[in-house]
C-alpha cells in the first residue's frame, strides 16, 4: 500500500429547519447555535487525530453539514487557521463551503471568501417554489436568485448547484427548467442527484408520490443532455462540472483518497501502509455527545480495521463512480490486494456488458453505470 492524497472533511451540524428527505446527520438548530464552544471542540477533535497522520499534507478541506454556512465567516476563518497551525495544508488547497440560499445565514459570502473559502456548493435543489415546498426546503427562487448573484460579486468563479431531480408532482418538462435554470446562473459544477426515500426520515413514514422508474431515468438522460450541451462534462454518476472544475474533495473520496473526518458524526478513512491496512473512524452523532467526549479525549465512537475484501470493495465501490473508472495500477496502491484476487468480478461485470476494459481502465458502459448498484454489488465480501 501507498499513501494516497489527504483531505479534510469538517462536519457542523446545524439545520434551521430538517428535510423531510434527509438522512444525514443534522439537527434542527434552535434559538442558540453553540458556535464558538463548537469550534473550540472541532480544533481539539483534530489535534487528537493528528499522530495518524503526521507530516501528510492536506489538499482539500470540506466544510460540510447540515448549513455550513449558519456559522460566522470569523468562526470558518478561526477554524481554518487553526487547521493550518496543526497540519500542512496546501496553498492551493480547494476549502469549499455548503450553504443554502436564504436571508438566515449569517455572513455574505464576500466574508466567507475573506476567511478563506474559494469554494462554494449551493444548496439549491429546484427553481420551482412549489416543487421547493413539496420537499421542505424553506427558501424560494428569489433567495436562490440573491445567493447567486452575491457569490459571483465575491469574484467566487468556482462554485456549484446542487439540484434534484424526480421530486413530487415533477414532470420531465419541470426537470429540464431546473437544469436550464441553472446553467443560466454558470456555475462550474452541477451536482444532479434523484431524490430518494431514506429510511429514518419523514419522508419514509409518510412518502410523497414520486415519478415512477422510467419517468425518472428519461429525466436522468434529458437533463444529462442538456448539461453536455452547455459545455459541462459528467465526470461521476451525479456530477457535473466545466472543464477542470471538477471537485477536488469528492474526487480525492472517489479515487479512494485518505481523509480525516472531524465534527459530531464525521467519518475518516486513514491508510496505514506499514501494517498493510487502513482504519475506519466514525465519531460520536450526537452534538452535544461528541462535544464532551472530545474534551475527554473519546471522540471516536467506532475506530476499526478494514480487512482486504473491505478495502476491495469500498475502492470499487467509489472508482466505479467516475466516467473514467479504475486505473488498474491503482489498485494495489490503495487497497494493498494483488488485481488477481478480483479477477473473476472483473470478469463477470465485462460479460454482462457493465464494465470495459480499455487501455489499462476499467470503465463502467452506459449499462453500468444505469445499473451501478449491480456493479458495485459484484464486488461485496
Amino acid at each position: 500500500m501507498e499513501l494516497p492524497p489527504l483531505s479534510l472533511y469538517v462536519h457542523l451540524p446545524w439545520c434551521v429547519r430538517k428535510c423531510p428527505y434527509c438522512d444525514f446527520n443534522s439537527h434542527e438548530a434552535g434559538e442558540i447555535l453553540p458556535g464558538d464552544e463548537y469550534v473550540l471542540a472541532l480544533l481539539k477533535d483534530l489535534e487528537q487525530e493528528l499522530p495518524l497522520v503526521w507530516g501528510r499534507p492536506v489538499h482539500s478541506i470540506f466544510f460540510g453539514g447540515g448549513t455550513p454556512s449558519l456559522f460566522t465567516a470569523g468562526q470558518i476563518e478561526t477554524l481554518l487557521t487553526g487547521f493550518r497551525s496543526l497540519l500542512p495544508v496546501s496553498p492551493e488547497a480547494e476549502v469549499t463551503l455548503e450553504a443554502n440560499p436564504g436571508t438566515i445565514e449569517h455572513d455574505s459570502f464576500a466574508a466567507y471568501h475573506e476567511a478563506g473559502i474559494n469554494r462554494v456548493s449551493l444548496g439549491v435543489q429546484s427553481f420551482d417554489d412549489e416543487r421547493l415546498q413539496d420537499i421542505g426546503r424553506i427558501h424560494g427562487t428569489t433567495e436562490i436568485q440573491n445567493a447567486v448573484a452575491s457569490i459571483q460579486r465575491t469574484g467566487i468563479v468556482n462554485f456549484n448547484i446542487d439540484l434534484m431531480y424526480a421530486l413530487p408532482g415533477q414532470s420531465c418538462e419541470g426537470a429540464l427548467a431546473d437544469v436550464a435554470a441553472a446553467i443560466s446562473c454558470e456555475p462550474a459544477h452541477i451536482s444532479h442527484y434523484q431524490l430518494t426515500i431514506e429510511p429514518n426520515t419523514l419522508f419514509h413514514a409518510r412518502p410523497p408520490v414520486l415519478p415512477d422508474e422510467e419517468t425518472a431515468w428519461e429525466m436522468q438522460q434529458e437533463c444529462g443532455d442538456a448539461m453536455a450541451q452547455a459545455g459541462f462534462e459528467q465526470y461521476e454518476i451525479s456530477a457535473w462540472a466545466r472543464p477542470g472544475m471538477q471537485c477536488l474533495h469528492n474526487m480525492n473520496y472517489w479515487r479512494y483518497g485518505d481523509f480525516i473526518g472531524i465534527g459530531a458524526g464525521a467519518h475518516g478513512k486513514i491508510s496505514m501502509p506499514s501494517e498493510h491496512t487502513a482504519r475506519r473512524r466514525i465519531r460520536h452523532r450526537h452534538p452535544r455527545a461528541w462535544m464532551q467526549k472530545v474534551w475527554e479525549g473519546e471522540s471516536i465512537a467506532e475506530d476499526r480495521q478494514l480487512e482486504p475484501a473491505d478495502r476491495v470493495f469500498e475502492f470499487f465501490l467509489n472508482q466505479l463512480r467516475l466516467r473514467d473508472g479504475v486505473d488498474k495500477s491503482h489498485f494495489h496502491a490503495r487497497t494493498g490486494v494483488a488485481w488477481s484476487e478480483v479477477g473473476e468480478p472483473v470478469q463477470i461485470a465485462i460479460q454482462n456488458g457493465l464494465l470495459k476494459d480499455e487501455n489499462g481502465r476499467l470503465a463502467p458502459t452506459d449499462l453500468g453505470w444505469r445499473f451501478s448498484n449491480e456493479l458495485q454489488a459484484l464486488f461485496l465480501p
